[in-house]
């Protein structure tokens, strides 16, 4: 099951989070007066990537990883990471930002990274990633 969770778009550093709903609650709910094209350019939509952390917590697209490893690309250990979706004439999937670089895919390790926030939440940690 593909799962998503939301921000609202406030402009502010510190996004408002969207009470957890499926499409199709969105779809058939007598609450919503938006379409979906509508509610994307208000709200934030961030896929879950189906992998959970080292302290069984879901990672979704824009959170922030401690990084607890290393690999050919990225030298370091203990670095902070942003988790993206990423689609090209490779394939799609989920990937970390590392010291402003990609990480490659499979860029997460479930056994040792864990999540530390969100960019909405926390966009303090966006600052940690040394680049």
């Amino acid at each position: 099951m593909i799962k998503f969770r939301a921000w609202i778009k406030t402009g502010n550093e510190t996004d408002d989070y969207v009470k957890p709903m499926t499409i199709q609650q969105m779809i058939h709910s007598k609450e919503s007066t938006f379409s979906l094209e509508q509610l994307n350019d208000l709200v934030d939509f961030e896929q879950f990537t189906g992998l959970i952390d080292a302290n069984g917590k879901e990672i979704y697209e824009g959170d922030i990883i401690k990084f607890f490893g290393a690999n050919k690309k990225i030298k370091a250990k203990n670095e902070f990471g942003i988790i993206v979706y990423k689609a090209d004439r490779y394939g799609a999937g989920f990937n970390s930002i590392i010291q402003n670089k990609e990480h490659g895919y499979g860029g997460i390790n479930i056994a040792q990274d864990i999540v530390v926030g969100n960019v909405h939440e926390n966009p303090e940690l966006k600052s940690l990633q040394r680049g």
